[in-house]
């Protein structure tokens, strides 16, 4: 919603898995909403992200636009109200249109992934492991497609 906790993390860990894999991307995360906007990621996000050996401290909080649509060739959405929101500034013509990121992961589809937000550290753990199968599935994905 925010992109302070979900999002970066899945940008970071398709970044990560991505390098290892050696494939040359462009990818960025945002937020339905813009209440964080210019914020960096919540400090439990960036605490996750370290104990897996990334840093995301540089990373900045962005709302969605309908440009998104247009310069990359997938959106990835968190959660079903993230895909309502994202799936109503689609622009025309758009060659993409949001997707929820646990249907790359066999047996997840249609599952959101889960929100760490009002919980605790552990939560943080549960969607590193969401945003990291969904990472490692996309990346095989695109190896898959050439």
């Amino acid at each position: 919603l925010g992109n302070i906790c979900r999002s970066p993390l899945a940008e970071a860990a398709f970044r990560q898995a991505a390098d290892e894999a050696g494939l040359a991307v462009q990818v960025d995360s945002a937020g339905t909403g813009d209440w964080h906007a210019g914020h960096p990621p919540d400090r439990r996000a960036q605490a996750i992200a370290r104990q897996h050996g990334i840093d995301i401290a540089h990373y900045r909080a962005r709302q969605l636009q309908p440009v998104d649509f247009l310069r990359f060739d997938h959106v990835f959405v968190m959660d079903h109200d993230n895909l309502a929101d994202a799936r109503a500034i689609v622009p025309d013509g758009a060659p993409c249109g949001p997707v929820l990121l646990l249907d790359l992961v066999p047996g997840r589809e249609g599952a959101a992934v889960a929100d760490p937000y009002y919980g605790g550290e552990e939560h943080f753990e549960d969607t590193w492991a969401d945003v990291t199968a969904a990472a490692r599935a996309l990346v095989a994905r695109l190896r898959a497609e050439g």
